[in-house]
C-alpha cells in the first residue's frame, strides 16, 4: 500500500479511485492531479512505480488536503460559534446547519429519541 500524505491508499484499484481516500480530494480533483503528474488515470495503484508516486505527491501538496483542510474547517466552525452567526448557533445546539427540518428528521444531528412521557395522540 501507498502513503500519501499519511493514508494508505489501496492498491486494487484505479489510481483516480484511490486518491479519493485521501479528505480533500473528490473524483474531479483526482483526475486533474493525475492529468498534471502525467500518470494515466485507470492504472492501478499498485502497479505505479516510484516516480509516478513522487509526481503525484507533488501535485498533491500544491492543494489543501487532510489535516490543513479538515484544521481550516474545524477553524471556521469555531469563528461561526464566537460571532454568534445563525450557523454557529446550530453547531452549539447540535441541529441541523443548513436548512433542514427539524421535527420529524435530523436524527443524524439530534441524536437517539427522546421518550416524553403522557404523550396523548
Amino acid at each position: 500500500m501507498a502513503r500519501i500524505k499519511g493514508v494508505d491508499i489501496p492498491n486494487d484499484k484505479h489510481i483516480v479511485i484511490s486518491l479519493t481516500y485521501i479528505y480533500g480530494i473528490g473524483r474531479n480533483l483526482a483526475k486533474t492531479i493525475c492529468e498534471a503528474a502525467g500518470v494515466e488515470p485507470t492504472k492501478k495503484a499498485g502497479e505505479l512505480d516510484v516516480e509516478e508516486l513522487n509526481k503525484l505527491r507533488d501535485e498533491i501538496n500544491k492543494h489543501l488536503t487532510e489535516g490543513d483542510l479538515r484544521r481550516e474547517v474545524n477553524m471556521n466552525i469555531k469563528t461561526k460559534m464566537e460571532i454568534n452567526s445563525y450557523q454557529g448557533t446550530r453547531h452549539k445546539k447540535g441541529l441541523p446547519v443548513r436548512g433542514q427540518r427539524t421535527n420529524r428528521n435530523a436524527r443524524t444531528r439530534k441524536g437517539k429519541g427522546k421518550t416524553v412521557a403522557n404523550k396523548k395522540k
